[in-house]
């Protein structure tokens, strides 16, 4: 998989702009507040349709203007695609491949497939569960078109069954359709519970042998998936729990609460783990989508690297250079000499002032 060329209009600080893409490792450096990073999450929304960094859509198109254009070419099993994101600032975002309009967002998942590294990867294990739930959605949406679905179709009910929850303390006898919820939510969060358990089993082996690498097996990590509720006792837990639910106006029950517990010499990283040991479990598991992507798939994903380097010690920084020959790569930094210092091939430079790219 590949991205060959992106386009921009009126998106974040670039007015108008056309870049191409070389196989290998492209870098773009620049100084801070330049538009680098900009140009990453307009690759990976092109991917996913989600912006990078959890932003709303609305902010990704330029101030003063009302719309927003990304047009990506990508390769996918040696045939080229046009993916067109329009984004406008009071409608829905609109999606075309090949010229061709979809309707659902989970069409594009898995046209090219993209792995996204940013210095609040590094921080994933300090956080609180969703961030380590973001990476479990992300990985499985991109390879698993039924989870994306039932995904997508789960929080949906979730929102409703939420919102029910709220009117009935108004409208009492609404209380009798909350069934009606409930069957969609167990029959959506079954399905992902399940494929989260064996995405993470697959998972677990990849990590530990990554991370025994980086630690220069001085370390062990597991991963463990912490379901909320098994499928055996979802429907009859969401049950139980609705006397709570509606005093808290919220679903208590469900994967949207599910975890990813990871441990180091069997402590629980989050909470007892160095700064550098969650570096290194973080780096891990980014390192190890790499592997299970191209097992999965058949085809290597495209690496969008956003100042990394910066936030890693030498050894890491050198496995992570490792782990990216033979991939294309896109990466950012500050300056060219990090690249030097470690003597790290780069087939195109790219110079990012003030919205404007020149190739050096």
């Amino acid at each position: 998989m590949l991205i060959r060329q992106i386009e921009l209009h009126n998106f974040r600080n670039y007015d108008s702009l056309t870049l191409s893409f070389t196989d290998g490792v492209n870098l773009l450096y620049g100084d801070n507040a330049q538009g680098k990073t900009n140009l990453l999450e307009a690759m990976f929304l092109s991917a996913t349709t989600r912006p990078m960094r959890g932003a709303k859509e609305k902010e990704l198109i330029m101030f003063g203007s009302e719309e927003a254009h990304i047009g990506t070419k990508v390769v996918n099993r040696g045939f080229t695609h046009k993916v067109d994101i329009f984004l406008r600032r009071n409608k829905t975002k609109a999606i075309a491949i090949d010229d061709i309009a979809i309707r659902r967002s989970a069409e594009l998942m898995g046209l090219v497939h993209v792995i996204a590294f940013c210095p609040d990867d590094l921080a994933m294990m300090k956080s609180g569960p969703s961030e380590r739930r973001r990476f479990l959605d992300m990985e499985l949406c991109q390879m698993d078109p039924i989870y994306c679905s039932n995904l997508i179709n789960y929080n949906k009910v979730l929102q409703q069954r939420n919102n029910l929850l709220k009117q009935i303390s108004a409208e009492p006898a609404l209380r009798d359709t909350v069934s009606v919820w409930d069957e969609q939510l167990v029959r959506y969060g079954t399905d992902i519970i399940r494929r989260r358990r064996n995405f993470t089993d697959e998972l677990l082996p990849i990590v530990k042998a990554k991370h025994s690498l980086l630690s220069g097996g001085s370390e062990e990590l597991l991963l463990s998936y912490a379901p909320n509720v098994t499928e055996e006792s979802y429907a009859e837990k969401l049950h139980r729990g609705l006397e709570h639910d509606l005093f808290m106006k919220a679903t208590g029950i469900g994967p949207h609460r599910d975890d990813l517990e990871v441990t180091v010499n069997e402590r629980n990283v989050r909470l007892y783990g160095s700064q550098g040991q969650q570096r290194t479990a973080a780096l891990s598991m980014k390192l190890a989508e790499i592997d299970l992507v191209r097992g999965r798939v058949g085809e290597s994903p495209v690496l969008l690297l956003d100042d990394v380097l910066s936030e890693l010690d030498r050894n890491r920084q050198i496995q992570l250079l490792t782990e990216i020959n033979g991939l294309q790569t896109i990466i950012t930094c500050t300056g060219m000499e990090e690249f030097v210092q470690l003597r790290s091939p780069t087939d195109s430079i790219y110079l990012v002032q003030e919205g404007t790219v020149q190739k050096q």
